[in-house]
């Protein structure tokens, strides 16, 4: 760990003072090494303490995404495959470059800024500096993408929990990818796979995550204000984003080595939560009949078994896009 990290973890590790001795020793560095962290990370906005005989104390520092800030929360080890980046056009497109490259199982990205953030089917996702969380993730499986093809679901339940884990709020979901704050959206996952032509084999899974974090209403687009929300401004609640950042990873991780096998977890998380089971719905491909549509229940596999409710028909959908009356707008 470099001294600098070392250093920012040893005084958020502690609500009393830390020596710059037991420092020293603790990081295996010189005092003077110790002394040339801490000025750079008072130069950084850290507001630190120092008082003679007793050594340092953090007072406050500013809401940052960085390596430093993150690895205060998580192993040195684990931290080794994690990349922080001040801006990039997509942590996605990013990390797909990293696993072409041959990057491992469990690769991070993460950005403080998005200049070209994507959602599903080609939209754009508002991505500003200092604000939210833009992370990918990057699994190796050996199944084939019909094995996986509920990882999008999985991923949502695990955010469920990493947010939660974080804040006193309850968090929805809204099928497939949205999560979902007082029927406004606080974040999406954007799911894409590589895949061998001939053996139908996986390359690279990598998960894209977007979360508003820290955003007044105000901030965001006026197109976007009726639809869009952040854990600030649907909360009142302010949230260290490397914290949260670093939950993101635990529970991604977790989610890895959980994946197949404890399916039952994920998918009761993801029942209890749906924001649209009961609802009259519009989805695209099914409202072109005409019929009004009501979302009955979430299927084994995380499909959408939906009812038309002039015929009685039943339906198991498993891709579209759902609308729900009186949400994002929707009439």
């Amino acid at each position: 760990m470099a001294t600098k990290e070392g250093v920012l973890a040893a005084l958020k590790a502690s609500d009393d003072y830390v020596s710059g001795e037991w420092i020293s020793e603790t990081l295996g560095v010189s005092r003077m090494a110790v002394n040339k962290a801490i000025r750079a990370l008072q130069a950084g906005g850290y507001e630190i303490e120092a008082v003679n005989r007793l050594g340092y104390r953090l007072l406050s520092g500013p809401d940052l995404l960085t390596k430093e800030e993150i690895a205060a929360y998580l192993k040195e080890e684990r931290m080794e495959r994690v990349l922080c980046l001040s801006t990039t056009p997509s942590t996605n497109l990013k990390l797909s470059e990293l696993a072409y490259e041959g990057a491992p199982d469990g690769q991070v990205v993460i950005a403080d800024e998005q200049t070209k953030g994507r959602g599903r089917r080609g939209r754009g996702f508002v991505s500003p500096k200092g604000k939210g969380i833009y992370l990918s993730y990057l699994m190796r499986r050996k199944e084939t993408p019909e094995a996986v093809s509920e990882i999008t679901a999985w991923t949502a339940a695990a955010m469920i929990r990493a947010i939660e884990s974080c804040l006193s709020a309850r968090v929805s979901v809204k099928w497939v990818n949205d999560l979902i704050m007082n029927r406004k959206k606080i974040a999406g996952i954007l799911t894409e796979l590589s895949v061998e032509s001939e053996s139908r084999q996986i390359q690279s899974l990598i998960i894209g995550i977007g979360i508003n974090v820290n955003e007044e209403r105000e901030e965001f687009p006026e197109e976007l204000q009726t639809m869009a929300g952040s854990i600030l401004s649907e909360t009142g609640q302010q949230v260290k984003r490397a914290e949260l950042a670093a939950q993101m990873i635990r529970a991604l991780d977790k989610m890895n080595r959980d994946f197949p096998l404890q399916k039952e977890e994920y998918l009761r998380l993801y029942r209890e939560r749906s924001l649209i089971l009961g609802e009259s719905i519009s989805l695209s491909g099914a409202e072109m009949t005409g019929e009004p549509v009501k979302a009955l229940a979430i299927n084994e596999d995380f499909s959408l078994k939906i009812q038309y409710e002039n015929s009685g028909r039943t339906e198991d959908i498993r891709s579209g896009e759902v609308s729900v009356r009186g949400l994002y707008g929707y009439i």
